[in-house]
C-alpha cells in the first residue's frame, strides 16, 4: 500500500447500515442493480472523497447480513464481486487481505477488524452489536489481478432506539486505560503534520509494539458525512524510535471537523485514541442525524 495520502482508502488516504429484515440485518441498496438514492449521494461526495461507493471499477461490496438487533451474539458476513464473479484472491495489505472499519452515525462504536475469508468468497467473524442506530462498514482491499487497492462501503441500520451521541469538542488530549495522548498540530486542508505523543502514568511509552506493520494507525471521519481518511505514520518500524512520538502527514479534503481515531499497541493490546479537530477554517459543525448525511456516504481504510 503507497503512503500517498487518499482521502476514504486505505493505503495513504486518512479513515454499514444494517436495516431489520427476519432476524437479519438488510443491506440499504442493492449492488448490483441501479444506484440507489444513497449511492447517488455517495458517488456526488467521491468526487471530493475517493471510496465513497459501494462498488467502483468494476467491484462491489455484496448485501452485508449481521443481527438485526444489539446485544444478539450472530455473524457478520458478506462477499465481494469483481467482472469475474465473487472474489477469492487478495493482496497482502498491512499484513491483511482485507480491513474492516465500522462506526456509528454518530462517530461512535469504532471498530478495526480482519474478518475471515472461505473458499467461495464470503468474508465473516463473530459480531454483535453494542448499541442500536445507523452504522457505515468499510471494507479496504486489493482484489489479485485487479486495479489496485480500493475501498468500498455500505450503510446499515441497527434495530431500537438510538441515543445518538454530540460531536465531543476539540481537544489535543485523549485518555485510554491509564494511557494518556497528546495531539500536536492540526489537520489542513494543505496539508500538515500531525504528531502524537503516548505516556502513561505520566511516563513516556518508548517501547511502542508494531500493529499492522506500523507503530500506529489513524483513522479520520468527516463529521458531516462519515467520509474517513486513513494514513500511515511517518518512517518504519525498526528503523525509527517505537514512541513516544509518532508522527503523520495528513492533508484534509475539506475544511469542518474530523473525529480522529489512533490505533496503538502496547503491552500486547491495541488501543484506540480518539480525538476532535475542527480542519481548515475552524467551522464548527455538529453530528448528523441517523436520517442526515452519515447516512448517505461511505469511504474506505
Amino acid at each position: 500500500m503507497n503512503d500517498r495520502l487518499k482521502f476514504a482508502a486505505f493505503g495513504g488516504g486518512l479513515v454499514v447500515l444494517f436495516g431489520a429484515a427476519l432476524g437479519i440485518g438488510a443491506l440499504v441498496g442493492d449492488p448490483s442493480g441501479p444506484a440507489s438514492t444513497a449511492s447517488d449521494h455517495s458517488r456526488h461526495a467521491s468526487e471530493a472523497a475517493p471510496g465513497l461507493l459501494d462498488n467502483e471499477s468494476g467491484y462491489a461490496l455484496g448485501e452485508i447480513n449481521a443481527p438485526a438487533a444489539p446485544n444478539q451474539q450472530g455473524t457478520l458476513s458478506f462477499r465481494i464481486t469483481g467482472p469475474q464473479g465473487a472474489v477469492t484472491q487478495y493482496n497482502t495489505l498491512h499484513e491483511q487481505n482485507l480491513h474492516l472499519i465500522v462506526v456509528r452515525s454518530d462517530a461512535t462504536q469504532f471498530r478495526h477488524v480482519h474478518p475471515n475469508l472461505a473458499a467461495d468468497g464470503t468474508w465473516s467473524l463473530d459480531w454483535k452489536w453494542a448499541e442500536p442506530g445507523n452504522y457505515r462498514v468499510f471494507a479496504d482491499f486489493s482484489p489479485a489481478g485487479g486495479p489496485g487497492e480500493l475501498t468500498l462501503s455500505r450503510v446499515v441500520n441497527v434495530t431500537g432506539d438510538a441515543k445518538l451521541q454530540p460531536l465531543p469538542a476539540p481537544s489535543k488530549t485523549a485518555k485510554v486505560d491509564g494511557y494518556e495522548v497528546t495531539l500536536t498540530g492540526d489537520m489542513s486542508t494543505a496539508g500538515s503534520e500531525l504528531k502524537f505523543t503516548v505516556k502513561r502514568d505520566g511516563k513516556p511509552v518508548t517501547d511502542l509494539q508494531p500493529y499492522l506493520g506500523a507503530y500506529a494507525h489513524l483513522v479520520a471521519l468527516r463529521a458531516s458525512d462519515l467520509a474517513y481518511l486513513h494514513v500511515h505514520p511517518e518512517g518504519e518500524v525498526g528503523k525509527t524510535p517505537p514512541g513516544p512520538d509518532v508522527a503523520f502527514h495528513a492533508q484534509a479534503p475539506s475544511a469542518g471537523d474530523y473525529r480522529l481515531y489512533l490505533d496503538f499497541k502496547h503491552g500486547g493490546v491495541v488501543r484506540t485514541a480518539e480525538f476532535t479537530d475542527a480542519t481548515g477554517t475552524g467551522a464548527t459543525t455538529t453530528a448528523a442525524t441517523e436520517s442526515g448525511a452519515h447516512t448517505q456516504h461511505g469511504g474506505g481504510h
